[in-house]
């Protein structure tokens, strides 16, 4: 919905809300056009009810407003004296239109300074969980969301079986899109295996304010920009449209930012010209490939001293090839007794590798040799030709276009480009672009393969290790990390633990409690 569509749909709520409760507003005491003024008609409601002005506000944050809209339902009738089970379900299962029911056909009382404590145990049961949701969604939505690692595509520094904590007040939180949802939950409702969500009415994008932007090299969760993967692991092959915000979370390090001109020169991110420092966390993982002396190999071995996994490692009696191996452990495994010679493998420079962003096929790039291409910056312009067309084609139709509730199409006549079909021969980005890889760099689904990621679909900030597990060669669970546990994201130097402390804190705190609970029972 554009911003013209939601004003006229904000304009029908409240003329449908005036038109419902404006003489339960007189029988309360208060104007009947008080329940016409937008806002405002708000506050006065929530002292009619007996509840906080604060309430107000969650109203008007997405998601939020999906969980109070019922309880200020069932509030106000209640606050009339309609407080049997029918009278609740009543005004649930209408949307609310029960309530046109009470203020027009009964002649009902409005209850000052009502007991504001659930009559039954059921009933105090249910706020309570109610409410849990309430303030476990604004966290999950608009703080911090919990995060595990599928993959191995940042594999050293983030593990497979990783639970993280992933901030999002450092880049500013993204406002939900999708109106209608189930809450703390992504595409998927767990156990019924059924969507989540509604898509037919969308908020616009938003994001709040953040401390900071973000940096090249910052390992960054975002929204996979091409995700039409069917949901529930539907193994049929049928694409489905999701909103942003339902697409699925991608973890990756960010290594180009906008503005930035990128190339990848023999596996390594190469920025302006120069090579991209890595922050000395980061450990950076290619393939090699070599020949055996005829012996046989210790996969736990290979694993414990190398860090090879056995999904990453085949050979023969002849040969031998390895994925996930950082530069200093090829240089040890160059010296095992079964080694006879190493060799990072690498595809040359103008060799056509395949499914490689742009896809047009009619550019000889590979996983290893790419570029250079340009990262779109907000404001920025660009020239527009037949080999621009295709770098920055999905960025005007989708991200800049229907996305964004525009209708655009790219195309070419001859040698001119046309945007529905005007030529040009520019285009002024209106969001940042960023460039996103894994460190495992030949076992990375990345944006060597889909390309660039908009702003709008940044969600957050990795920050924090919370668990960590270990699974053996079969997935099931082997032991927990304890030495990742309470371990941060960033920062230089080893990873260190502060879970003794958070031991030690709790301790205190449980001991501190139960003496101040001596100390007031005295």
């Amino acid at each position: 919905m554009t911003l013209s569509e939601w004003f006229i749909f904000f304009l029908a709520v409240q003329v449908i809300h005036f038109l419902g409760t404006w003489k339960l507003y007189v029988k309360a005491g208060r104007k009947a056009w008080e329940a016409a003024v937008p806002v405002y008609n708000a506050v006065v409601l929530m002292k009619i009810i007996n509840r906080p002005w604060w309430w107000v506000i969650l109203l008007f944050i997405p998601v939020i407003n999906v969980i109070m809209l019922p309880v200020v339902w069932v509030e106000t009738i209640r606050s009339f004296g309609k407080n049997t089970t029918t009278d609740t379900i009543l005004v649930i299962v209408t949307l609310g239109f029960y309530i046109y029911y009470v203020n027009y056909m009964l002649d009902v009382k409005h209850i000052e300074d009502r007991d504001l404590k659930p009559k039954t145990g059921t009933g105090e049961w249910v706020s309570s969980i109610l409410f849990a949701v309430v303030a476990a969604t604004l966290v999950h939505t608009y703080f911090m969301q919990p995060y595990t690692i599928p993959t191995g595509s940042l594999e050293r520094t983030l593990l497979v079986g990783d639970f993280l904590f992933v901030s999002k007040f450092h880049y500013g939180a993204r406002t939900p899109m999708t109106s209608v949802s189930f809450p703390m939950v992504h595409d998927t409702i767990p156990l019924v295996k059924t969507k989540s969500y509604n898509s037919d009415i969308q908020y616009p994008y938003f994001r709040l304010p953040g401390f900071q932007k973000i940096k090249r090299n910052d390992i960054v969760v975002f929204s996979w920009p091409v995700d039409t993967v069917r949901f529930f692991r539907d193994p049929s092959g049928i694409h489905v449209y999701k909103p942003i915000d339902k697409k699925s979370n991608y973890v990756k390090r960010c290594v180009g930012i906008p503005g930035d001109s990128l190339s990848i020169v023999d596996g390594y991110v190469h920025i302006n010209g120069k090579q991209n420092e890595l922050p000395d966390r980061a450990q950076l993982q290619f393939s090699y490939t070599g020949s055996t002396k005829g012996k046989g190999f210790n996969m736990q071995n290979l694993y414990n001293r190398y860090k090879i996994k056995p999904n990453e490692f085949g050979y023969n009696n002849e040969f031998f090839q390895s994925g996930g191996l950082t530069n200093e452990a090829a240089n040890k495994f160059k010296n095992h007794p079964n080694v006879a010679s190493i060799q990072r493998s690498i595809t040359p420079k103008g060799v056509k590798g395949s499914g490689i962003f742009p896809n047009n096929g009619k550019v000889n790039w590979n996983i290893d040799n790419f570029g250079a291409i340009y990262i779109p910056e907000a404001g920025k312009t660009v020239k527009m030709d037949l080999k621009s067309f295709s770098l920055y084609r999905r960025i005007i139709e989708v991200y800049e276009g229907s996305e964004m509730g525009i209708d655009n199409k790219l195309s070419v006549n001859g040698t001119k480009v046309l945007l529905n079909g005007n030529p040009i021969d520019s285009y002024t980005f209106k969001q940042d672009y960023y460039w996103m890889m894994g460190d495992n760099r030949h076992n990375s689904e990345d944006s060597r393969a889909w390309g660039y990621v908009p702003a709008n679909h940044i969600v957050g900030k990795p920050v924090f290790i919370w668990m960590s597990w270990d699974t053996n060669a079969k997935g099931l669970f082997n032991k927990i990390r304890w030495e990742r546990l309470f371990t941060t994201v960033g920062g230089n130097g080893e990873p260190v633990s502060y879970f003794y402390y958070f031991l030690i804190a709790l301790a205190g705190w449980i001991v501190f409690s139960k003496y101040r609970k001596k100390k007031k029972a005295a």
